[in-house]
C-alpha cells in the first residue's frame, strides 16, 4: 500500500503567528504517527517562517518512523541536514515571496549545483529525493544528478477545474512514473492533495508514498490530528483496493 507522509509545517505556522510555544509541531508529529502516518515531513525554510531549527532537532529524536526534511540547496540548510543526522531529504524550490512551494524544482538548469548538493548529502548516508514536475527532461536530469527518489508535483492535477483537464494531468503523472521507473528511480507524489481528490491518484499511479499536509492539518482543526490522519489512511487503503481489484 502507498505510504502516507504527513507534513506538519502548518502546525508551526499557527504557532509562529503568535511566536509562542503552542501548538507544538513535535506533539503533532506524535499524534500523526498514532493516526497511522508512515513519514513525518517538515520544510526548514531559509526564512524560518514555520519550522525552526529546534523543531527539527527534537523531531529527529522522537520520530520513530521516518522523518523527511524538505529543503532548498542553501549551504546553511544542507549543513543543518547533515549535522542533524537527517535520514532523508526532499530538495524543493524555494522563493521568499511564495505562500507555498510553487511548481517543481528545475533540475535541468541547476544541474551542477544540485549534483554537488546530492553528492554531499549521499556521502553522509542521507537518502535524496527531488520535488519535480512530471516532465521527462526533469526526470532524466534527476537521475543524472544522483537522486534516488523523485516526488512528482501533483498541484496541476489538484487545481484542475474539470474532468477533462484532470484526466490529462493524471496521464502526465502516469507517464512521469513510467519514465522514472525505467530509469530506476523510486517515485513519490504530493502537493495540493485532499480527501476529495486523493482517490484518483491512488488508483492511477504506481508510487511509493503520498505527501499531504494542508488538507490533513485543516481537517485536524475539527477532529484532531490523530483522527484526520487515520481518515486519510483509510481513504488510501480503500482506493488501493480499487486499484488492484
Amino acid at each position: 500500500m502507498i505510504k502516507l507522509g504527513v507534513n506538519i509545517d502548518h502546525v508551526a505556522t499557527l504557532r509562529q503567528a503568535r511566536r509562542t510555544f503552542e501548538p507544538d509541531p513535535v506533539m503533532a508529529a506524535s499524534l500523526a504517527i498514532l493516526g497511522g502516518a508512515d513519514i513525518i515531513t517538515v520544510h526548514l525554510r531559509e526564512d524560518r517562517r514555520h519550522i525552526q531549527d529546534r523543531d527539527l532537532k527534537l523531531l529527529r529524536q522522537i520520530v520513530f518512523t521516518k522523518l523527511n526534511l524538505e529543503m532548498s540547496i542553501s549551504r546553511e540548510i544542507v549543513d543543518i541536514a547533515i549535522e542533524t543526522g537527517t535520514e532523508r531529504v526532499t530538495i524543493v524550490p524555494e522563493k521568499r515571496q511564495e505562500i507555498t512551494t510553487e511548481g517543481g524544482l528545475d533540475v535541468v538548469s541547476q544541474n551542477r549545483e544540485i549534483t554537488n548538493v546530492v553528492k554531499r548529502l549521499k556521502e553522509t548516508g542521507i537518502i535524496v529525493s527531488l520535488f519535480i514536475d512530471p516532465d521527462g527532461a526533469q526526470i532524466s536530469a534527476s537521475k543524472d544528478v544522483g537522486a534516488e527518489f523523485i516526488e512528482l508535483h501533483t498541484g496541476n492535477y489538484a487545481n484542475a477545474r474539470d474532468d477533462k483537464l484532470r484526466n490529462k494531468m493524471i496521464e502526465n503523472l502516469r507517464t512521469g512514473v513510467e519514465i522514472a521507473k525505467k530509469l530506476g528511480l523510486k517515485v513519490n507524489a504530493g502537493h495540493g492533495l485532499t480527501y476529495q481528490n486523493v482517490g484518483m491518484i491512488v488508483e492511477s499511479l504506481d508510487i511509493e508514498e503520498l505527501h499531504i499536509g494542508h488538507s490533513i492539518i485543516s481537517r485536524s482543526v475539527f477532529v484532531g490530528i490523530q483522527r484526520a490522519v487515520s481518515e486519510m489512511k483509510e481513504l488510501i487503503f480503500k482506493h488501493t483496493y480499487n486499484h488492484y481489484k
